[in-house]
């Protein structure tokens, strides 16, 4: 992903709800589960960090990533976005296309 696109997707997601929280148990087999439905359904997702948590909040979102086989877009504050890109048919997010490389 290009500096373009995960800035494109930046400013999608600051008008976005946070629609899923993560609480004290962390990524637990459920909460992976209910971020992949999210990711399928609307490819870019931001979620919640609840105050409880006391890990690490990058060393979560880059987990959640790897399980949802999803991107990191970013982390700020509480809050992590990630982005999935979906099928042809169920495609939401048209990202600018990646520049050439000199």
């Amino acid at each position: 992903m290009t500096g373009k696109q995960r800035a494109y997707l930046k400013s999608l997601a600051s008008t976005s709800e946070t629609i899923l929280q993560v609480g004290k148990e962390g990524l637990t087999p459920e909460c992976t589960a209910s971020i992949a439905e999210a990711l399928a359904a609307r490819e870019l997702v931001k979620i919640g960090i609840l105050q409880n948590y006391d890990g690490d909040l990058e060393e979560l979102a880059r987990t959640a990533a790897e399980r949802t086989r999803s991107q990191l877009v970013q982390v700020i504050g509480r809050k992590f976005v990630l982005y999935k890109e979906g099928r042809d048919e169920k495609k939401k997010i048209i990202l600018p296309p990646a520049g050439k490389k000199n």
